[in-house]
């Protein structure tokens, strides 16, 4: 196998899939880069079994062939040369030789037959959407994952189709965050399926740049394409909580906050709020809301805002993170919280707005 190429080519194809690679591996094979050389063009791909991802790009090929190498030296090798170098790969057995002007490096080889690779994924139901479009459903919806939950199903994201709408949700137990858009998508049945976190880490990765990206969903396997970069990543097999019951339909009592000052006012208020648990009180008064926090040293915080409200006065407690997570995902200038009784969840969303909504769950103080 010999081919030669641009720095930045290979680099670019290389910074594309290096994410995927965990520096501790089960498998010797898994901390490598599939090269395969074909017709002119290099395709890289990485994997950690559950997540797979392929770049392609051109190079002068001198011989077509398929090696594994590793991932991370490999590309930390590229990265090093100077701009605008041209580099030179060949290998031969176990050993791979890189060339650059003045620079060699021996790199130790292994069969591209021990690579494990996602073949086809048997697509059911296609869609394209803009890159914006997937970025945003990501964006506004990702920070409510779980982390390492024993309930499997909530670490990752749901990507439910239903009709026209694509939506997103992710969910934590302890609060929830809702996204959708419409699309031009024709007919197909409804669909659910469960991306895992760390696929969501990538995709909000690569979702950075413009154009669209057609979106296959398999049995087991959610298929992307961003040009000339295809993703693919496992699904978790398991049963997303029913999350329209967890939304509360219409809240007794609405409010409405500039977004900027009530997210100011959380953050002062959270300074001396209990570090392990960030519990703040929120209590609903007549023209009035005040957030009160303290904490186990007999410090305490108090924050009003004034607001055009008439009802009831009422108490709750609430995670301040959850809050100014929620805020930071809504960037209208104004906010809408919706709160029903002391024991029920607080829903967050832009007045008016149904394309996305925040709920968090109310907390004992």
């Amino acid at each position: 196998m010999k081919f030669s190429a641009p720095r930045e080519a290979i680099l670019a194809s290389l910074q594309s899939v290096i994410g995927v690679i965990e520096r501790r591996q089960t498998m010797p094979v898994l901390a490598n880069v599939l090269l395969s050389a074909a017709n002119g063009r290099l395709t890289v791909t990485a994997t950690d079994l559950e997540v797979e991802l392929v770049a392609v790009g051109d190079v002068e090929l001198q011989e077509p062939g398929d090696i594994t190498v590793p991932g991370r030296k490999f590309a930390d090798i590229i990265r090093a040369l100077p701009e605008k170098a041209s580099v030179a790969f060949s290998s031969d057995g176990d050993r791979a030789t890189v060339r650059s002007t003045k620079s060699r490096f021996a790199l130790a080889t292994l069969p591209a037959a021990d690579f494990p690779s996602i073949e086809d994924i048997n697509a059911q139901q296609t869609v394209r959407i803009s890159q914006t479009d997937l970025r945003n459903l990501i964006e506004r919806t990702q920070f409510s994952m779980a982390q390492q939950d024993v309930r499997y199903y909530l670490n990752g994201l749901l990507l439910e189709m239903d009709g026209r709408v694509i939506r997103a949700v992710a969910t934590d137990g302890h609060r929830l965050a809702m996204a959708q858009i419409e699309t031009s998508r024709e007919g197909g049945t409804a669909i659910q399926v469960i991306i895992p976190r760390k696929a969501i880490v990538e995709l909000q990765r690569l979702s950075a740049g413009t154009g669209d990206v057609e979106i296959a969903i398999g049995g087991n396997h959610v298929r992307i394409q961003f040009g000339n970069i295809r993703f693919t990543s496992k699904l978790i097999d398991g049963r997303f909580p029913d999350y329209g019951r967890v939304i509360p339909e219409n809240p007794g009592k609405l409010v409405h906050l500039e977004r900027e000052t009530l997210r100011a006012a959380l953050n002062r208020a959270a300074i001396l709020s209990n570090e392990k648990f960030r519990g703040i009180r929120v209590i609903l008064k007549p023209g009035l809301l005040v957030l009160q926090a303290h904490n186990p040293e007999q410090e305490e915080a108090e924050e009003e805002l004034e607001l055009k409200y008439t009802g009831e006065e009422m108490e709750i407690g609430f995670n301040v993170t959850y809050l100014l997570d929620a805020l930071g995902a809504i960037e209208t200038t104004t906010v809408e919280l919706g709160f029903t009784d002391a024991n029920s969840s607080c829903l967050l969303n832009a007045p008016g707005a149904v394309d996305s909504k925040y709920v968090v769950m109310p907390m004992r103080l």
